[in-house]
């Protein structure tokens, strides 16, 4: 891929975006198009048309969704499932039509079965039922990862797909209402600190294990695909759909929030509620097939909250 190549990044202002527009610009990539929701509405296909004819980028990173934690997910069913295929609908198809270089579709880890086994390889999609709270998030992302596959296998089009798993880092959302897990802690015991309570509440036994990855290593490893892979060796030589993108290592909820305590600096107790629900006990992606091509993440778990927390002191 060229460096004076002209990239759009689709969601450039959210966490994933930003972080992929800041990783290339430090690699020597100048030539962007950016375009904020309120310039350019993505779920308007009439506006995604004439943008594409009138801008012509040669490179889409398509990191613009409607994003939550479960909660979200849960209560805003119709539009997290109708924003998400929208999107991603008219980007995937307007880039076919004008004949887009190439395609970078990204996705996430909840695509994949609830009970699926772990870790969770490439080839365990669509083999089960999904987690019901976000069902209809991970169908869009689903329809996502097999438009990119399909356009390539009638059309030929050099469009792929990646698949993170839990990410955090910079920009994230960290509203306890709509944040993921990691975020939420970070806020909840920041402010159990400010407040100097005796404890905090955190929902389920803590047993349940997940995989975090710093958005800065999801960004390597997008700009590692754009630049090393393409859609025939994916889908022909590899024989898989998409790429997953992790660390390969998981961490019990307990476990995350008591490193997330000691970063943040909280004396109090922790107390389990063990009344509320654990959710899946293990999300572990399978990262073999990314690592095999060469690509490993770099940032380790700790260092990470440590990155983040001064972020979010300095931001929030």
């Amino acid at each position: 891929m060229d460096k004076n190549s002209k990239i759009y990044i689709a969601g450039h202002r959210g966490m994933v975006g930003s972080a992929i527009l800041k990783r290339m610009s430090d690699d020597g990539y100048t030539n962007f198009i950016l375009k904020s929701s309120s310039e350019l509405d993505l779920v308007n296909q009439n506006a995604v048309k004439d943008f594409f004819i009138n801008e012509k980028p040669e490179i889409v990173i398509d990191a613009a969704a409607k994003v939550g934690g479960i909660l979200a997910n849960n209560t805003y069913r119709a539009q997290f499932i109708y924003e998400n295929l929208m999107i991603q609908n008219n980007l995937i198809h307007v880039a076919h039509e004008n004949e887009i270089e190439k395609f970078l579709f990204l996705g996430s880890s909840c695509i994949y079965p609830k009970l699926s086994p772990q870790p969770m390889k490439e080839e365990y999609l669509l083999s089960g039922n999904l987690e019901p709270t976000n069902e209809p998030y991970a169908i869009a992302k689903i329809a996502g990862i097999k438009m990119c596959e399909n356009y390539f296998r009638q059309y030929g089009d050099n469009f792929l797909s990646i698949m993170p798993t839990n990410l955090y880092g910079e920009n994230d959302n960290f509203d306890l209402k709509t944040s993921h897990v990691l975020p939420a802690l970070i806020n909840k015991l920041h402010d159990a600190k400010l407040k100097s309570k005796a404890s905090v509440e955190i929902w389920g036994t803590g047993a349940p294990k997940r995989e975090f990855l710093h958005v800065d290593d999801l960004a390597s490893a997008a700009i590692f695909v754009l630049e090393n892979i393409d859609a025939d060796e994916l889908y022909n030589k590899l024989r898989i759909s998409h790429l997953n993108i992790g660390t390969g290592k998981d961490i019990s909820i307990k476990e995350l929030s008591l490193l997330i305590k000691k970063v943040v600096g909280f004396d109090g107790d922790l107390e389990f509620d063990k009344s509320k629900p654990d959710g899946t006990p293990q999300k572990l992606l399978d990262v073999s097939a990314i690592n095999n091509k060469g690509w490993e993440f770099s940032v380790d778990l700790k260092d990470g909250i440590d990155s983040t927390y001064q972020w979010y002191l300095q931001n929030i």
